[in-house]
């Protein structure tokens, strides 16, 4: 798909388009990130409770820091940032034929076929959490014995595609679905087989319940090193380390934003509101009851490229991907007086 159709999709279906590195950029897009900068971030996470900064440009890393309790060998729980793995998963579910994005997901879960609203929910809906479904943050308690059933009975609260409702409902509907799809498969085989061994990645935490079923919202602990592979992943169109994980036009999908809300895309968040876009804590909104965030022009930093990508975990565990820079950066830490766009003036030298 080239760039005009591609542009022509994103209005008829009702998404904003995010342009990546794929698309042609001048040459004054990209820069050089320099240590002294990134240093300079780094003390400023430290002091706010910060325990790793990386920084990778151009393939390699340029620099690293620990503080706080942070080492380059010590996982750290990433929390929401569980997300954006499973959002790869979806996209190779795409790209195997499972199933399209645009496939309702009553075809898969018959239950909601009968319901006015949820039958009109698509996938691709489902994983931009604009579905309408109930956020239900309970289910990520370890007490529940089938988080699966419990997530595919909750309430619609809004029609599909009219409100973005954050929450861990969505995903855990999409693992449903996943299973589904799969037959005698398992969800985690086929996490592990198709994402997470090609990345290098083993012993994850996935908090299954009872019945084995993952909690794919939240769980995973990650060195900074290991969650900046899902960085050069992105960086390399769907390439990590020569090899192919999932192809550039179905990782595109991900970088979407919807009409509600630009600043998320497929289980990532967008910066492709900036320059011009207002700047917002993530976090902050997202603690609003849903009602009552606004997310029409929101950006996460005005200075960053509008091409940077963040996969986000709470108390501001962060992967920051900026393809026209070839960087990827990740912040670690225990939360503290936190700034995303802050941070990232810093980091790429937009601080007088």
């Amino acid at each position: 798909m080239n760039g005009s159709s591609w542009s022509r999709f994103a209005q008829r279906s009702g998404y904003s388009g995010f342009l990546l590195a794929t698309f042609a950029l001048s040459p004054a897009a990209f820069s050089e990130i320099s240590v002294s900068d990134c240093a300079r971030a780094a003390k400023y996470s430290e002091a706010r409770g910060g325990s790793a900064v990386l920084v990778m440009q151009n393939g390699r890393t340029i620099f690293e820091h620990y503080a706080n309790g942070g080492s380059a060998n010590r996982r750290w729980p990433i929390f929401s940032g569980t997300k954006s793995f499973w959002g790869i998963a979806a996209l190779v579910a795409v790209q195997e034929g499972l199933f399209r994005l645009d496939d309702p997901v009553s075809d898969t879960i018959t239950e909601w076929k009968s319901d006015p609203r949820k039958s009109q929910i698509t996938i691709r809906q489902l994983l931009s959490q604009i579905d309408g479904i109930e956020g239900a943050s309970h289910l990520q308690r370890p007490s529940i014995r089938d988080r699966n059933a419990m997530a595919i009975g909750l309430l619609s609260v809004a029609q599909p595609g009219s409100a973005f409702i954050y929450g861990p409902s969505h995903i855990q509907i999409f693992s449903e679905l996943l299973r589904r799809k799969l037959g005698a498969r398992s969800i985690t085989s086929y996490f592990e087989a198709h994402v997470a061994n090609r990345l290098g990645l083993r012993d994850l935490k996935y908090k299954k319940d009872e019945r084995g079923n993952p909690l794919p919202a939240t769980g995973f602990e990650l060195t900074a090193r290991e969650w900046a592979r899902l960085g050069e992943l992105i960086i390399g169109n769907g390439n990590y380390h020569r090899r192919q994980i999932v192809r550039s036009n179905t990782l595109r999908e991900a970088f979407v934003g919807s009409q509600i809300n630009p600043a998320y895309g497929l289980t990532f968040w967008l910066n492709q509101e900036a320059p011009s876009g207002r700047e917002a804590d993530m976090e902050r909104l997202l603690d609003l009851p849903w009602e009552n965030a606004h997310w029409s022009g929101v950006c996460i930093c005005k200075d960053a490229p509008a091409d940077m990508v963040v996969a986000l975990g709470s108390h501001y565990q962060r992967l920051f991907v900026i393809p026209s820079l070839k960087a990827v950066i990740v912040r670690q830490g225990s939360g503290g007086n936190f700034s995303d766009a802050q941070f990232l003036r810093l980091v790429l030298g937009r601080v007088e």
